[in-house]
């Protein structure tokens, strides 16, 4: 066992993620690897460094008791290293690397976990709040019931294929570099299914629509996942079945508009109502609230109203509702309508810019800005 630190080795800090490892193990086993520096003896004692520091620092319990006691911590012999040592062909680093040979290593009998699925479910804002159950139905491949999975007819059973003898993969050698890659005779099962199952085609599964159904729970939002174990695709030989991810999408709302937890949405005023001021009534998802309006109320103000938004799907907690105020301007006035705001406007326009502080205040600007812009041309043409 080397004595020498093993992040050293590595070239890594010792808080690096696993991602960083791995990186730094493949670039560092690839370069001293003996099948690309033959006869070197220090690249050979570099690379079983580095394999070895690999394998304490991948594993977490190792790494864990060789962060707290240094070497002592771990043991090599008590199954840290590959038996019998040495190296064997270019595709063991691969392994190493890039998580095994993959059928490779459980042959013709070998279970492997069926894929993981994902389902898109929109629901209205209603429903995210307040929490509902829903049925899907989903298509997925599940296990052929006519051949209870082996993909071989009633009567038959599949054969050890010839060519990788049940490995599922075969060995190629190109130079000094040997891979290993799928058998191009079984495609990577390990075994021949001679007289296929009529239902699945020798596959052992079968595309199904099954119905589920999914408790919602309150609070969730856009991007939301619900897990359902074991309901994704079925496995191949027996193996476990992936999981089903039901992915929440929120449908658009003709009033709110939803922010995290905070609702948000505009309310309509006539002018009169936002200058006299009043009580508005406001809808909400629990129903409706009145809402003082204090006098000169401007267009754009926001007033917040507190709990009356969502509770976290995570917490207790519960947003608010945002209103935003817009003043409307009347439509299709009559004659009689127009000639009173005319003197209305001539009444306003008496009191001065005590009446609209903020015109006033942006006539000033405007008029600034154009003395500003007549005094460069003036400039210029001298």
């Amino acid at each position: 066992m080397s004595q020498q630190c093993y992040y050293e080795i590595l070239s890594v800090q010792k808080n690096c993620s696993d991602g960083e490892l791995k990186k730094s193990y493949r670039r560092m086993a690839m370069k001293f690897h003996p099948d690309r520096n033959p006869d070197n003896e220090d690249a050979e004692h570099k690379f079983k460094e580095v394999k070895e520091a690999y394998e304490i620092l991948s594993d977490s319990q190792k790494r864990a008791a060789y962060d707290q006691f240094g070497h002592a911590g771990v043991d090599q012999s008590q199954g840290g290293g590959h038996p019998g040592g040495g190296f064997g062909g270019f595709g063991d680093i691969f392994e190493d690397i890039f998580g095994g040979g993959g059928r490779s290593q459980g042959g013709a009998n070998a279970a492997y976990r069926g894929s993981d699925l994902q389902y898109n479910l929109e629901l209205t804002l209603e429903e995210a709040v307040f929490g509902t159950t829903v049925d899907i139905r989903v298509p997925s491949k599940q296990t052929c019931d006519t051949c209870d999975g082996s993909g071989a007819k009633e009567g038959s059973q599949p054969q050890t294929c010839g060519t990788c003898n049940g490995q599922g993969q075969v060995r190629m050698q190109q130079g000094f570099f040997s891979v290993q890659q799928a058998c191009p005779h079984c495609h990577g099962a390990g075994t021949i299914i001679s007289d296929p199952c009529g239902d699945c085609h020798g596959e052992g599964r079968i595309e199904k629509r099954k119905t589920l159904e999914v408790k919602v729970p309150e609070g969730v939002d856009t991007g939301d996942r619900i897990r359902l174990s074991g309901e994704g695709e079925a496995g191949i030989n027996g193996g476990p079945a992936g999981d089903l991810y039901v992915q929440m999408h929120l449908k658009e709302h003709e009033l709110f508009t939803r922010d995290g937890n905070d609702l948000h949405c505009v309310m309509p005023i006539p002018f009169s109502q936002a200058a006299l001021g009043g009580t508005l009534k406001v809808p909400t998802l629990s129903g409706e609230v009145n809402l003082k309006i204090p006098t000169e109320t401007q267009s754009a103000k926001v007033f917040r109203l507190r709990g009356k938004g969502v509770k976290s799907v995570r917490s207790s907690m519960v947003g608010d509702l945002l209103c935003k105020i817009e003043v409307e301007t009347p439509i299709n006035l009559t004659s009689k309508q127009k000639k009173l705001l005319e003197q209305f406007q001539t009444a306003l326009d008496k009191g001065g810019k005590k009446h609209s502080p903020q015109q006033h205040g942006w006539g000033n600007k405007a008029k600034s800005f154009f003395d500003d812009v007549k005094g460069w041309f003036e400039g210029e043409s001298e």
